[in-house]
């Protein structure tokens, strides 16, 4: 096993980059599951497995795998750093064999990886839970041609999260914080913070009742990621189409929590 180099510089035109882990083209990679996790204590080592695909029918790739850091920003988008830029990075834990740091993989070939993570003897009490991003990148980009008619070079990018906390109990808590109507953008504004210990996934269902004539509009519902100590600002668009009046809006937020729900109400006119 050996560790991982660094984000690599490539002199790519193109670079397409997915989070998803599939992209479909010309030039087509796909890189499962999206997201792994890890549950190792101090000293321990936690081996898991990705597959990396090549779903092109005529292009062979030639692929290399780095690391990276990310992070959520205040809105819930992802911001990528360089490898051990950040204080909760598990990146330099990472390791897998040699021959799988550079291969080839041909027409319609998959490839089972084994990404191993080696816990230090010591972490930090205050950081709960560590991650990484573990790309693999097409060295050998594709000639194709642009709407205009442009010569082009096309090379993909695929990352896949990883995740890593401590053999603990499990504490899930999302807390809304400040709730409140902006009328000049007719938007609810909803902050709210992840108290707990482990990144929690949720949804968010928006509801607005009519004090006047008891009319409810359902808002669509928004699907939310946090990771522990995130702070969150969401803003929800009141329908064009909404009656003028006084409402009620009442936010749910399930968030897999056996033990309850949050919830949040706020009384506002639209006019």
């Amino acid at each position: 096993m050996q560790r991982l180099p660094f984000l690599m510089k490539t002199p790519l035109l193109i670079l397409c980059f997915l989070l998803q882990g599939v992209l479909y083209a010309q030039t087509g990679l796909s890189v499962t599951p999206p997201r792994v996790y890890y549950k190792a204590d101090p000293g321990e080592n936690s081996t898991q497995k990705i597959t990396v695909s090549n779903v092109s029918k005529t292009n062979t790739l030639d692929l290399a795998i780095s690391l990276g850091d990310w992070e959520y920003d205040a809105k819930g988008n992802n911001r990528m750093f360089p490898a051990d830029s950040l204080a909760n990075s598990c990146s330099s834990w990472v390791s897998i064999t040699e021959d799988e740091n550079y291969f080839s993989l041909q027409p319609g070939e998959s490839k089972d990886i084994e990404v191993s993570l080696t816990i230090p003897q010591s972490l930090s009490e205050g950081i709960p839970v560590h991650t990484a991003m573990l790309y693999v990148t097409q060295m050998n980009p594709i000639d194709d041609v642009s709407k205009d008619g442009s010569n082009m070079k096309i090379s993909v990018r695929s990352g896949i999260k990883l995740y890593h906390r401590r053999n603990v109990a499990k504490h899930k808590n999302i807390e809304i914080q400040n709730m409140f109507f902006e009328k000049e953008s007719n938007k609810i504004s909803i902050h709210f913070e992840n108290k707990g210990n482990i990144w929690t996934d949720g949804i968010m269902y928006p509801e607005l009742l009519n004090r006047e004539t008891g009319k409810k509009t359902t808002l669509e519902h928004l699907i939310f990621y946090t990771m522990p100590g995130n702070y969150r600002e969401t803003r929800l668009a009141v329908p064009q189409d909404l009656e003028k009046g006084s409402y009620v809006a009442t936010i749910i937020m399930d968030f897999d929590n056996d033990n309850s729900l949050e919830m949040a109400e706020l009384s506002f006119t639209y006019e």
